[in-house]
């Protein structure tokens, strides 16, 4: 399943899983993430992630599941508005803000909670002090609990934050540690954002350049995934 998904296989992951996720709470929220990862790269799809979201809200049996739920659809909800397919903002804050309340602090699915409330933070409500408490504290409970492709995506935007801020070093070798992580777990779907935001704050224009067309060469592999990079790319 995960090299469907890391090759941006998104459908095909979604059907080894659908079997068992019509039954399991757990098996049909990584079906519900799969298909969402999906709209983000791709921007379509929407209707088979909401429909799974929907199946694994009613599977969900005590406040752990519920709270991983509502986690799912503040994610989806908010990538429905980041994208302009429709604005869920204010659906995307309620989910977070209910998983929030569901979710004990020693819940393994808090670093991420965290982290999607730090996009939510960065993203639609320009508030870069937010986005950087919370993308820290994802930063730390991903350490912590080992979950290295969610490092990789803290470590991106712990390193956007500082970008914002002018920290150039400091982005740099967030940037950096993100493209190590995702070219050591063969997360080839995440690899060519990784390529592209490093090359964006290194000093030698040569190797940036060669960076972004790497970047390009990999989207091209992939099909035109993901979508929002490949049309910056063009």
């Amino acid at each position: 399943m995960w090299r469907l998904r890391s090759r941006a296989c998104w459908e095909d992951a979604a059907a080894l899983l659908a079997p068992r996720a019509a039954t399991e709470p757990g098996t049909a929220l990584r079906r519900t993430a799969v298909l969402t990862e999906r709209c983000v790269f791709t921007a379509e799809g929407w209707e088979a992630a909401e429909d799974s979201l929907r199946s694994a809200e009613a599977l969900a049996t005590d406040d752990e599941e519920r709270g991983a739920a509502a986690c799912e659809r503040g994610h989806l909800a908010y990538a429905s508005t980041l994208l302009g397919v429709r604005d869920r903002a204010d659906e995307a804050r309620s989910a977070l803000g209910r998983a929030a309340a569901l979710l004990g602090p020693g819940s393994p699915t808090r670093p991420l909670l965290d982290f999607r409330r730090g996009l939510i933070a960065q993203h639609l409500s320009d508030n870069p002090s937010d986005a950087t408490a919370a993308f820290q504290r994802a930063h730390a409970g991903a350490t912590a609990q080992g979950h290295r492709l969610l490092l990789s995506f803290t470590w991106r935007h712990v390193a956007a934050m500082a970008e914002h801020d002018g920290k150039l070093a400091e982005a740099r070798h967030g940037f950096a540690e993100s493209l190590r992580i995702r070219e050591e777990l063969g997360y080839l779907v995440g690899i060519a954002p990784a390529l592209a935001s490093l090359a964006a704050v290194l000093p030698d224009a040569a190797e940036a350049a060669r960076l972004r067309d790497e970047a390009g060469r990999l989207v091209r592999l992939l099909g035109g995934v993901p979508s929002w990079l490949a049309r910056r790319l063009a």
